[in-house]
């Protein structure tokens, strides 16, 4: 069996994501900002019943199957080892290795019959990411570069901030919507209780006021290169992105956030002392500043080997304690109402366990998790067959679901955004909005 950071195609993952803004003297944060500043406001507004997202990737693809949608009544073969506990949701059981999801389950909608058609990482966590299917024509963006788009953000933070590995970059990126809507990268894990973020924290022995210095030898060059040019508006434009850039650095919203020593040991506890714990905690303060979508990472689900072990030892509890810690803090609050979360991988496993009790890749049955924003609470959606191999009521897919967390959000999942090249592109060329997951 392949180590667990690796999944089976060979994707080594890194601790943090490597794509996304420039450093803090490249163009893309004043990008960011004068796109957003350019952006027309959409013309399909929906409801808006949320404000933001915080989006939980189980890279690798967990087996739903032994965590939200158990087949207790199947045969040997494909029942697994665990067994059904009830939770705080009248009707709904889960796996008992998620005690603390269970109490949290009356605030949630596990998404049963979500299924596709592609049972490879890459194009599977293209789907998922996108909510569109992959394309050789076209590069879709992320959902969070789709947020940063279509949703103004708080002045003084960013609007998209990415912890941990979306496999290999372009599912985390912007796709047709250029590098400007691209993630801000977190660069290792919170030291001291300090994150480092590429374009937000400034180099090590560098200052704010050497920056501000560098920043007015470029006016200057900038001025003199502004008498031969004809588009001065151009110059002056940049010049004014560039200022508001350095307002983000100058912002002590952005540095608090990332600052987790701003919060008591027992929270810090409550989330779990691990990266991802961490990270979702950090997801939270960053929410509560502004930001409007933030990605944290789990890798590790890519079982094909020894999956009840590895779900009973290390994944289970981590995501137990953290996902319940930050719903039920967005709740305490006073988040959950406005902020989505959303728990997903890009695949689910096969009910049929392997030689080595494992399970392999299954995109034709899994289960998601929703809470928050709008989303019905206490709800199971949907249904797989008695041996979980396909939905069997109301079925849906990875589109469907972006379609419903957009709608959510006050946009129009059907509208048209503009590629470079002026070709009209959909949201979510296929998505539908499910009404029975709106609350």
């Amino acid at each position: 069996m392949a180590d667990y950071m690796t999944d089976c195609e060979g994707f080594a993952r890194r601790d943090f994501l490597k794509i996304g803004a420039a450093g803090v003297f490249g163009l893309s944060l004043p990008q960011i900002l004068e796109l957003e500043a350019r952006a027309d406001v959409p013309a399909g507004r929906q409801q808006r019943r949320a404000d933001s997202v915080i989006f939980v990737w189980l890279s690798g693809g967990p087996a739903t199957i032994d965590m939200w949608d158990l087949r207790p009544n199947a045969p040997d073969g494909i029942r697994g080892e665990f067994r059904q506990i009830p939770t705080s949701a009248n009707g709904i059981q889960i796996c008992e290795h998620l005690p603390r999801m269970a109490q949290t389950a009356d605030k949630c909608t596990i998404v049963r019959s979500l299924a596709h058609t592609i049972p490879s990482h890459g194009p599977a966590t293209v789907f998922m990411t996108t909510g569109n299917k992959p394309s050789p024509a076209v590069q879709y963006p992320a959902l969070g570069s789709l947020a940063t788009r279509l949703l103004p953000a708080a002045a003084g933070v960013p609007p998209y901030v990415s912890f941990g590995e979306v496999r290999n970059g372009a599912a985390g990126a912007a796709g047709y919507l250029g590098t400007a809507y691209n993630p801000f990268i977190v660069e290792g894990a919170a030291n001291n209780g300090n994150y480092r973020v590429r374009g937000i924290t400034l180099p090590n022995g560098f200052t704010l006021n050497q920056l501000e210095n560098r920043n007015r030898l470029m006016e200057n060059f900038d001025r003199g290169f502004q008498a031969a040019d004809r588009n001065a508006d151009l110059v002056d434009g940049l010049d004014a992105f560039h200022r508001q850039a350095l307002e983000i650095l100058r912002s002590n919203r952005t540095r608090n956030a990332f600052n987790l020593n701003q919060e008591t040991q027992q929270v810090r506890q409550r989330y779990g002392m691990t990266p991802i714990g961490q990270g979702a905690l950090a997801a939270r303060r960053l929410i509560q500043a502004g930001v409007r979508f933030v990605t944290v990472t789990l890798g590790g689900w890519d079982t094909h080997g020894q999956n009840f072990n590895a779900l009973r030892t290390r994944l289970l509890p981590q995501l137990d304690q953290t996902l319940s810690a930050l719903i039920e803090d967005l709740a305490a609050q006073g988040m959950l109402d406005r902020t989505i979360v959303y728990c997903a991988g890009e695949f689910g496993r096969t009910p049929r366990i392997n030689r080595n009790s494992g399970r392999d890749h299954w995109a034709r049955s899994m289960a998601v998790v929703l809470a928050g924003g709008g989303f019905r609470r206490g709800y199971a959606h949907g249904t797989t067959d008695v041996q979980g191999m396909a939905p069997a009521t109301e079925p849906c897919t990875p589109d469907d679901i972006a379609a419903t967390i957009f709608s959510n959000l006050g946009i129009d999942p059907h509208q048209e955004l503009m590629t470079p090249s002026g070709r009209p592109i959909q949201l979510f060329r296929e998505g539908r909005v499910i009404p029975r997951l709106i609350s």
